[in-house]
């Protein structure tokens, strides 16, 4: 029996082009993920409140989603390409004025209208992409493109940890403060870091210009990525601009917005999947954005050395993104789905319950569980959709702002301190992983739901 092709023999160029993309908004992604912990310490605001860079960051993909799906549709998958790639250029650019002004405010526009870009990105390529062969291996396809996401991913998280937060002048005071109060090392992580915040503040007030220096040259570390990012993007911009591209047969066709909204409201498997993707997303990036806040408030790290372990995670993310594309030649997409969530449950129970280095070491194996999820809720979701999946893909980018919502609600339960749960006292940041579970048994509902579907 001939097997289905994965991929059509005039789209191995395309192809190869558009999966740069996904590495390229992956380092977006995770070179910002440490600034929540970052900017809480530069700024001095409460873990809420520095939360609020992913509200901003995911917030651009619910922005701007509808409007890019509509854009690429009245014109071409290159098209939204380029606009992507420049808006992702300005919002990177706008980091220079930020870390000037120093102003918390404008690092959250500069990130919000760098999202504008990744919008227009995510939705152009996630389709084109499904586009590119048969139907039965789309998404078996789409998981092979977005393998190279966490190969962006891993590359933003090192540039991170080495040559942005242990470069900060936070990352040095609070490894003074380790070494002038030795009685530190018989406290609970948590305490430690609040007596290290307490400190900060007491600098702030006492010593104002001198730490107005120091938040400068702590904002001018954290902006040098981005500048550096916005180079490539334009090169990658320039790249696309001369490269040629076959000519999809939907592109330019008149869009009947309502009567494809009508279809897609009208289809369950569609509306469970936006839903699911709002929830594996926000439990992604709390899962991602959290394991620091967990290495340094229960096991007294320092931010560079609970990013390392973030390295780990995205390390066995990648890894397992490639054994899912095979695995996937042989097992129902929704079923392998429906596994992996119900295994990333047991493992956020382990972070929940399970102090220490145990804990930790669930918090990464997570992970290997969500390796699969976004390409195989995304391509679950719009199969049989036809043409209405340029607008579909919209849907399933808006639901991104499940990364916008969840991870300022954790932070919420962080400040809140330790609870108690069946008689135990649990540490504020492991109780707040209860978001993330509830968020994998929704995904795990969805797989199991949709088993029926054929590969």
């Amino acid at each position: 029996m001939k097997k289905t092709p994965l991929l059509a023999r005039q789209m191995i160029y395309p192809f190869c082009l558009v999966t740069t993309l996904f590495a390229l908004w992956g380092f977006a992604n995770d070179v910002t993920n440490p600034l929540v912990k970052a900017f809480q310490q530069i700024f001095l605001i409460s873990a809420a409140e520095s939360g609020l860079v992913q509200t901003a960051f995911y917030g651009g993909y619910a922005t701007m989603a509808i409007p890019a799906a509509l854009f690429i549709r009245k014109f071409s998958y290159k098209s939204g390409i380029l606009v992507g790639l420049g808006l992702y250029a300005t919002g990177a650019l706008l980091f220079i004025p930020a870390a000037g002004e120093m102003e918390f405010t404008l690092f959250l526009i500069a990130l919000y209208i760098l999202t504008f870009g990744l919008a227009f990105l995510e939705t152009t390529a996630n389709p084109y992409i499904l586009s590119m062969g048969p139907p039965e291996t789309a998404t078996q396809r789409l998981n092979l493109a977005q393998a190279f996401n966490p190969v962006g991913s891993l590359i933003g998280m090192v540039v991170a940890s080495h040559l942005v937060l242990a470069q900060l002048n936070v990352s040095e005071f609070r490894t003074e403060q380790m070494e002038l109060h030795p009685e530190y090392s018989e406290m609970l992580p948590g305490e430690v870091d609040a007596e290290i915040t307490a400190s900060l503040h007491d600098f702030a007030e006492t010593s104002p210009e001198e730490h107005a220096q120091f938040r400068s040259e702590d904002l001018s570390t954290i902006k040098a990525p981005y500048v550096a990012i916005a180079g490539v993007v334009l090169l990658t911009f320039l790249a696309f601009a001369v490269s040629r591209f076959p000519k999809n047969t939907e592109e330019g066709k008149t869009l009947h917005f309502f009567g494809t909204v009508k279809r897609l409201v009208s289809t369950p498997h569609y509306i469970f999947g936006v839903l699911t993707q709002v929830f594996y997303v926000g439990a992604q990036i709390m899962c991602w954005t959290f394991i620091i806040h967990y290495a340094m408030g229960t096991l007294g790290m320092s931010a560079s050395q609970a990013q390392n372990y973030n390295i780990v995670a995205m390390i066995l993310f990648v890894s397992s993104r490639f054994l899912c594309t095979f695995l996937l030649r042989f097992l129902n997409p929704g079923l392998l789905l429906g596994i992996f969530a119900c295994l990333g449950v047991l493992l956020t129970l382990g972070v929940i319950f399970i102090p220490g280095m145990p804990g930790l070491y669930c918090l990464i194996g997570i992970s290997i569980c969500m390796s699969l999820m976004f390409p195989t809720i995304y391509g679950i979701s719009l199969e049989g959709m036809g043409q209405d999946a340029k607008l579909g893909s919209a849907g399933l980018i808006f639901a991104i702002v499940g990364g916008a919502l969840m991870p300022p609600l954790q932070g919420r339960i962080i400040d809140a301190g330790s609870i108690e749960i069946g008689g135990l006292i649990i540490a504020g940041v492991r109780a707040s992983f209860i978001l993330p579970l509830i968020c994998f048994v929704v995904v795990a509902i969805f797989g199991f739901f949709n088993t029926r579907k054929a590969t």
